[in-house]
């Protein structure tokens, strides 16, 4: 079993999350450990960019990199459009 630890955030932030886990009859730490196994690291999106390509038969090149790059980007702002 992991060590519990503290993370700071704005008491703002921490009533959202309070709110969010209530909702969801759940807490928040096991709410901020969905998030953390939910979400890719920047090494986990570019194996699987690579790794779709291959599937694909494309060559895995720096402007397919850079597509996916961007393609990411947008995925980003839109959740970021959706949570306000």
């Amino acid at each position: 079993m992991s060590k519990p630890t503290s993370v700071k955030t704005t008491e703002e932030v921490r009533d959202r999350l309070r709110v969010l886990a209530q909702e969801r009859g759940t807490t928040i730490t096991e709410l901020l450990e969905e998030l953390a196994a939910s979400q890719l690291t920047e090494a986990e999106q570019e194996q699987r960019a690579a790794e779709a390509a291959r599937e694909l038969g494309i060559e895995y090149t720096a402007q397919v990199r850079s597509a996916g790059q961007a393609a990411w980007e947008t995925i980003r702002a839109h959740r970021g459009s959706a949570a306000a």
